[in-house]
């Protein structure tokens, strides 16, 4: 399929809805939780990957799309949450992370040099597997508390406090690595 947009092959757009389309539309789903605007940003996704590829050429095709889905939809949630200021989940978790994650000029300047997706990974294979879980069902699947604790069969105040310490040993990494908050 990569091939086919480095070839500007317009059928590489057909064939990534065959083989992503359900991947990419649940990506979109968990943090809109709106069938219309899941669909909107899914057919943005394609757009997105038509115009970055040349001269991107994803290892993973599923991560780069996915990734390309989940930022069109927090773009989305923000666009929402501004004209309508909210109290859902979804701005309740990333307000959660906003004290142990990078300011802007920081991120921006080591995102190409991978050093953040390094730490971040690190950070996370440090976790348990069930702490692990939590989190990137929190802060990557937007999650809300209730539906995780659901989900694991866990006490809803037992999920706070996984996610309460794994933020905090975040923020600790992030300040050792010297990593501006």
């Amino acid at each position: 399929i990569v091939e086919l947009y480095h070839a500007r092959d317009e059928s590489a757009i057909a064939e990534t809805n065959r083989k992503y389309g359900r991947y990419c539309h649940a990506i979109a789903y968990r943090i809109l939780r709106n069938d219309r605007d899941s669909e909107e940003c899914v057919s943005d996704t394609w757009l997105r990957a038509w115009d970055s590829m040349p001269p991107k050429k994803p290892e993973i095709l599923s991560v780069f799309l996915g990734r390309i889905t989940r930022n069109l939809s927090l773009d989305r949630v923000k666009l929402r949450m501004a004209s309508k200021r909210g109290g859902g989940h979804m701005e309740a978790a990333l307000d959660e992370l906003l004290e142990c994650i990078p300011s802007e000029d920081f991120a921006d300047r080591i995102i190409n040099d991978m050093e953040l997706t390094e730490l971040l990974n690190g950070f996370l294979s440090d976790l348990t597997v069930q702490n692990r879980i939590i989190f990137m069902r929190r802060y990557w699947h937007m999650l809300s508390i209730k539906e995780i604790a659901g989900q694991m069969k866990l006490k809803e105040s037992a999920i706070k406090m996984s996610l309460m310490r794994s933020r905090k040993r975040l923020k600790k990494l992030m300040k050792e690595k010297g990593v501006v908050l």
